[in-house]
């Protein structure tokens, strides 16, 4: 079992100095906006992923005119009682620690203590490009599997030079084939283990979350979620060889598994295209719900759940059947936001189970 206790803020976005205590599984957040409901989750998700859901960079999490800020949580995982601190220095230097040790690598925090956030700009794994959906199932497959991880770091990293030597051939008229083979090698072995344990996962995942999507719409509709990947077709090292001239012209790899999406269709139709806000929205929930699934049943207990301002575009009767799967179904921890204090209490008060309010 995983519980967060107890989080202490300092200089971390809008938050000064403040401690934030949870005794129930279920807590709700509420305030007018811009008084820091979304900041208190991105730092739970900080003490979880190392790292901000919502910025890229870690500067932009720092108080305006401070140096730095400072995360600390109190947990218990499996009874074990346990402190993370997440510290980023004046000079930017950021620290993880666990327990007061530091992580030479902060990749073998994740997974710890796994997450999973809805917020509104969530919808674009629904709406957005393949890179939303990759990323959606990288994070999923990175926090059960810790050699997916580094594979997938070490794709990145070969990735990454293999573009840049392919534009220096289109700056400088010279190309150093032998030296693209090198790269071409070395993106073999992460490029086959991350499609392999792709298409197994999604194999499982795919009607899972289809599953999901039925029980909120309370309706049987045409929906089909498809794993779309060239290596279907042949192994990385062909793309790679066969489109070795598309490359050099683009000056970048045009194949490969950075490519892989997935296709979400309404009969015949793109998803996207035709379907209602709630239908959208009730796919981006079957989709986190079939990843809270996937990551109770690898790592053995619930991870936390963070929903952020969820309740826009929804029909009570859709808000009520999620939250009795995230809140009565699910034994984990829930923190959810909102603006209105009186929404949130009736829909726990109607559950039946215990909860807080916090009020910001």
């Amino acid at each position: 079992m995983l519980r967060l206790h107890q989080i202490s803020l300092y200089q971390f976005k809008n938050y000064p100095q403040r401690k934030f205590s949870f005794a129930e599984r279920v807590t709700g957040i509420h305030g007018a906006n811009g008084v820091g409901k979304t900041n208190l989750l991105d730092a739970i998700h900080y003490l979880c992923f190392t790292k901000s859901y919502f910025s890229r960079t870690d500067g932009g999490n720092v108080l305006n005119g401070a140096s730095g800020f400072r995360v600390e949580g109190q947990f218990s995982l499996n009874s074990n009682q346990e402190t993370a601190v997440c510290i980023l220095r004046e000079n930017g230097k950021k620290e993880f620690l666990l327990n007061g040790e530091p992580y030479d690598k902060f990749s073998k925090h994740v997974g710890r203590y796994p997450c999973v956030v809805i917020a509104p700009d969530d919808a674009a794994l629904v709406t957005g490009d393949s890179r939303e959906r990759r990323s959606f199932l990288d994070s999923i497959l990175c926090q059960v599997d810790a050699a997916y991880m580094q594979h997938l770091i070490t794709y990145k990293k070969v990735l990454e030079q293999r573009n840049s030597l392919l534009k220096q051939f289109a700056e400088s008229g010279r190309k150093d084939f032998q030296l693209l083979d090198v790269l071409d090698s070395q993106l073999e072995l992460p490029g086959n283990f991350i499609f392999s344990r792709r298409k197994d996962f999604l194999h499982s995942f795919l009607p899972l979350a289809n599953k999901y999507y039925t029980d909120i719409a309370q309706k049987q509709e045409e929906l089909s979620l498809v794993y779309e990947s060239e290596m279907l077709q042949q192994p990385i090292a062909e793309w790679l060889k066969q489109n070795r001239n598309k490359d050099c012209l683009a000056q970048r790899t045009t194949s490969g598994i950075h490519r892989d999406d997935l296709d979400i269709l309404m009969g015949e139709k793109e998803f996207r295209g035709i379907a209602s806000q709630g239908q959208r929205k009730s796919l981006l929930f079957a989709l986190k719900l079939a990843e809270m699934e996937v990551l109770k049943t690898e790592k053995g207990f619930a991870p936390l759940l963070l929903l952020d301002d969820v309740f826009e575009k929804l029909d009570e009767n859709r808000i009520g059947r999620l939250l009795h799967k995230v809140c009565n179904e699910n034994d984990g921890q829930v923190f959810i936001t909102d603006t209105n204090e009186e929404r949130l209490a009736s829909h726990f008060k109607a559950l039946g189970g215990s909860f807080e309010l916090i009020n910001l």
